[in-house]
């Protein structure tokens, strides 16, 4: 029996250690406070008990005497017998497992030795003989276990090999412990030898008590008992005349994107409350479906993560199913699917073929089904990622369109019709982009690329970028408000981060290092273990950060070699091509985009080293809770990602071409001269980079993520197949819990990716959006097809996943709101320092709106006679000498005097003022914007927060009445009760004369005590 300490410390409060509590704390738990069993919390637990039961007998009292329900009776002793087996025996945690209250079964043989690897114990899923050996019963059943009974699932493998059997006798063990140790809990194991296989499955069954145990001890939300004369919804009369035929109107549009209410029919809204079996009349406990299989799998696997398979308490990292299944005694566990893709009546065909299905593409999606049968994580994530792709349509509509504007007035930009000009420019000599090798280069040759550049930078780009900061805020706002219609119709809104459990990885690291801290919970009112901050927590910390620090300083390396082989490939195009032309226009998108395919291959390289790296570094942090060490592990990875993905993006965008010097002095880096923009800037250049990083990215991902699982897949199937001799192998696996044993493991961080891939995405959509306007319409086609290939592998590749508990996408929303901010600086920043809007909007406003003259004027003059012997080109192609070339910056000519020439321009300081000035006004008139919108925009719908205040009131109304119900059914004169547990009488306490006067006494007087209130 469990001390009052670490009940306490394990979230249940001393009157639950009722009768059928016993031996219910994951082992994990035990001894976790290093603190002694002590008279006062005994004596204590004691008097909560009977405090409990106090008022029970208070509102059983009556005048004729008192009237005890049996479970109150059987409680009260129980609980007696259950202290007096704490005091004499501090160190046992459970009871013998055959005499165990929770267990419900008992071994056919008793004399049967536990063996779970015999042979002999093993009945076939018919019940008949297995191997041709007799027909024995089960170590747990006489009948076999039907499939709608089996809440989860082990499986594992027997050696054939001679040289692993001391290994496989060491796992056999550890099976042995660890299973004893799960029917100790109370739940029901059957096992399973597959015919002609290596393979043995594990059946586990949670029966209605374990269950109900669990759902108080992690604080489950359950459904209430429904009150039909109270209605929640308001009466509405419904729109009428004008409103009414508009709303009919758009109607016969949107029913083509509706789901088939037949095949997912909307359910009852019901009430839900934190299950507590003191308070079991509350709740629709006689509902069929009110244990789902997600939140049996649920308890089955809380508890599979925390028992032990040694017995050697000094091994504090010997629990768990995850470390077994690492070392190999399981070869897999997993809850099972309701059925196979060929069966019409299961709700994961019905998902498979309305859900995942391609063509099904443009409806909508069944939610409510995807969270019932996967659960609320990942709904939310689909319901998310359904948000945020009907909320790109809108902007891709208008990136598109922006688009064509470029491509329609392209003729009608005076500065590319200038360069295109063979007359105007061909006269134009550009000096050389390198020192000695490279040679001069007409401004003619850069025509393509300059049409290209205007595509991307023109007055549309501009206001495009604008609305996209105004887009990204309402984004959120309206998820926000999304996100609390479906946190109330999936009941998340009570959902506390604190009641969530510890870790054991956290606790059994805590025990490695000897760790006697503790510190008080100030939510659950409990003791808890807690790292030294000095000794413990600090030097991981500053670990962590180093690390993090180290590798995007490998991220900045990886962009600088990119630079260095930029920089050369263009070196030697310019040294050894003949055709200047084609060097100047091909050339450069060529060496750009083989860069950015570079880049594209460092990034993919870095995935793997930063995930690997980011999972040990959060281990080291010691977090509590797995939702505090999921949300460290997420922004640990998005920092990393952020500088891997966008590091090259953000040095094209605010950093080349803006350093490189004049001709005369240029300014070196490793001694190379600095890679220059060309005419126009460098948005050509960040578009392809921008294009084909996204793309190629969301490509590959898409790529990969069907690829690998059909790999995996195979080749799990491929290991389970060899070995078997039977001809018709398929037969084999006719049973579910055999044909998802071929399928692949969904673990509890498979979402991440997932996340990790969109909220990438949501950046480049919005943080460089001025720069590729069409980055919102290749995310919402990429958007649309990974919404149901995502469905479609977790559906056909996959095992079931076990439900996690979430209250909402965590961490990833604060996430996007910084890129949200990021964002508007970004593009203020491109529009202003790297497009060629600023320039051309003062040179306007100084030459009556027209941009006539603004090529010449962008370019400067220089003397060649003033290169230097390192400098001059050593050949020339041109039949005439160079006198003076061009390149593009706001400096003196070569006609100034000796102390002013090639210094900056009134202009450029005009400009430099200007883009500064259209900074701050960008950022402040969209941030008040926002403001704004943030404080029109309400959180909650005022509807749903109305509706929310109606069913907590509700909700203590049925809690009210109900308590009425018993306390009137105690106090009526009837000689028994109602007792709403059984729908019946209460069973009158028949008093038995006591075997001595003063036992009778004592008795009289204990009453009377617990009476005294």
């Amino acid at each position: 029996m469990a001390n009052p300490a670490r009940l306490k410390f394990f979230g249940l409060t001393d009157d639950r250690m009722n009768g059928d509590n016993s031996g219910s704390l994951p082992e994990v738990y035990s001894d976790s406070l290093g603190m002694e069993q002590s008279s006062s919390l005994i004596s204590k637990n004691f008097e909560d008990v009977f405090g409990t039961e106090r008022e029970r007998l208070v509102r059983n009292r009556s005048s004729e005497g008192w009237r005890l329900s049996k479970s109150s009776v059987s409680s009260i002793y129980h609980s007696a017998q259950d202290i007096s087996d704490m005091m004499s025996d501090n160190n046992s945690e459970f009871s013998d497992p055959l005499q165990s209250p929770h267990r419900s079964f008992h071994s056919v043989n008793e004399n049967l030795p536990y063996e779970t690897d015999r042979d002999d114990i093993f009945s076939s899923p018919q019940g008949s003989p297995v191997h041709g050996k007799k027909a024995g019963k089960s170590v747990a059943f006489q009948d076999v276990m039907p499939l709608h009974d089996v809440d989860f699932v082990l499986v594992w493998e027997s050696s054939t090999n001679a040289e692993q059997a001391t290994s496989a006798e060491i796992a056999k063990e550890k099976r042995q412990i660890f299973e004893k140790n799960l029917e100790r809990e109370g739940l029901i194991l059957e096992r399973e030898k597959l015919e002609s296989s290596t393979l043995t499955f594990v059946k586990i069954h949670a029966p209605p008590e374990v269950l109900r145990r669990y759902c108080e001890i992690l604080k489950l939300r359950m459904p209430m008992k429904p009150i039909y004369q109270h209605q929640t919804e308001s009466t509405s009369t419904g729109n009428t005349g004008v409103l009414a035929d508009v709303s009919a109107f758009f109607s016969m549009f949107t029913s083509y994107f509706e789901m088939d209410t037949r095949l997912f029919p909307p359910k009852d809204h019901k009430f839900h409350s934190v299950y507590s079996r003191d308070k079991e009349y509350l709740f629709d406990v006689e509902d069929p479906e009110f244990f789902t299989p997600l939140i049996r799998a649920h308890i089955v696997d809380f508890i599979l993560k925390r028992k032990r398979y040694s017995e050697d308490t000094s091994e504090d990292f010997s629990f768990g199913i995850h470390r077994l299944l690492t070392d190999g005694v399981y070869f897999a566990a997993y809850p099972l699917h309701d059925g196979d893709l060929k069966n019409p009546d299961s709700q994961r065909y019905r998902l498979w073929t309305e859900w995942a299905a391609i063509g099904k593409c443009l409806k909508y999606q069944p939610l409510e089904a995807v969270k019932e049968y996967f659960g609320v994580k990942i709904g939310l994530y689909f319901a998310w990622l359904g948000f945020y792709t009907h909320m790109l349509i809108p902007v891709s509509i208008l990136g598109f369109i922006c688009f064509l504007y470029g491509c329609f007035s392209i003729n009608q930009d005076q500065p590319s019709l200038d360069i295109c000009n063979k007359t105007l420019s061909e006269q134009i000599y550009m000096c050389p982009l390198c020192d000695k090798l490279c040679d001069y280069w007409r401004l003619h040759d850069t025509c393509f690329y300059a049409k290209l550049t205007y595509l991307f930078d023109n007055y549309a780009t501009v206001a495009f970028a604008v609305v996209m900061s105004f887009w990204s805020a309402i984004f959120l706002e309206n998820w926000k408000r999304y996100a609390w219609e479906i946190r109330h119709k999936w009941d998340l809104s009570n959902l506390d981060i604190h009641d969530e459990h510890p870790r054991p990885e956290y606790l059994a690291r805590l025990r490695l290092k000897h760790v006697k801290n503790t510190e008080k919970n100030n939510i659950t009112e409990t003791t808890e273990p807690s790292p030294p901050f000095w000794k413990m927590r600090l030097p991981y910390t500053m670990f962590s950060v180093s690390m993090i620090l180290f590798l995007i300083s490998l991220a900045v390396v990886a962009v600088v070699a990119v630079v260095i082989y930029r920089t050369v490939l263009v070196f030697l195009l310019v040294a050894r091509s003949s055709d200047a032309q084609w060097v100047h226009s091909w050339g450069l998108i060529l060496v750009n985009s083989s860069a950015a395919c570079i880049n594209l291959v460092f990034i993919f390289f870095f995935n793997w080293l930063y995930s690997f790296l980011a999972e040990y570094l959060t281990e080291l942090e010691l977090h509590r809770t797995q939702t505090s060490h999921d949300d460290s592990l997420t922004l640990k990875m998005y920092l990393l990602q952020f500088v891997n993905y966008y590091s090259s993006i953000f040095y094209i965008a605010f950093f080349k071409g803006k350093f490189v010097g004049n001709p005369k002095k240029s300014t070196k880096f490793l001694g190379y001269r600095q890679e220059e923009c060309g005419p126009g800037g460098c948005m050509t250049e960040l578009c392809i980079q921008l294009a084909i990083i996204m793309v190629g990215k969301q490509a590959m991902n898409s790529v990969l993520e069907m690829l690998i699982p059909i790999i995996w897949k195979w080749w799990g199937q491929f290991k389970i197949m060899t070995g078997i001799e039977i001809e018709n192998k398929s037969s084999i696996f006719s049973t579910q819990w055999a044909k998802d044993v071929k399928l692949l493991e969904w673990g509890p961080r498979s979402l991440f990716p997932e996340y990790l891939e969109m909220v990438l995405q949501y950046g480049f959509v919005t943080i460089f959006v001025a720069a590729f306007p069409l980055a919102p319409l290749f995310a919402l086609l990429n958007n649309i097809l990974e919404m149901r290939l995502d469905a479609k592998k977790l559906i056909t590749y996959y095992r079931r996943p076990v439900s996690q508990r979430v209250k909402d996408i965590g961490v990833w929303y604060g996430i996007m709101d910084a890129i949200g901010k990021i964002a508007v600086i970004s593009n203020a920043f491109i529009i202003a320092f790297t497009s060629n809007f600023i320039p051309k909007l003062v040179y306007m406003y100084e030459k009556d709106g027209t941009l006539d003259g603004f090529l010449d004027h962008s370019l400067a003059y220089f003397n060649v006679s003033e290169f230097s012997l390192a400098q001059r080109p050593l050949n020339t192609s041109f039949n005439k000498d160079v006198e003076v070339c061009r390149y593009q910056q706001y400096r003196t000519d070569h006609l100034q005097a000796d102390g002013m020439r090639y210094k900056r321009t009134s202009f450029y300081w005009k400009v430099w003022m200007a883009r500064l000035a259209f900074v701050v006004v960008f950022e402040n008139v969209v941030a008040l914007c926002v403001m704004t919108l943030k404080w029109i925009i309400p959180d909650i719908p005022k509807k749903l927060n109305d509706k929310i205040k109606r069913e907590t009131y509700v909700t203590q109304e049925i809690v009210i009445k109900q308590e009425m119900k018993r306390a009137r059914g105690a106090s009526h004169g009837d000689a028994a009760g109602w007792n709403p547990m059984s729908g019946g009488k209460e069973v009158e306490l028949v008093r038995t004369p006591s075997h001595s006067a003063k036992q009778q006494e004592n008795q009289r007087a204990k009453i009377n005590e617990l009476t005294a209130i």
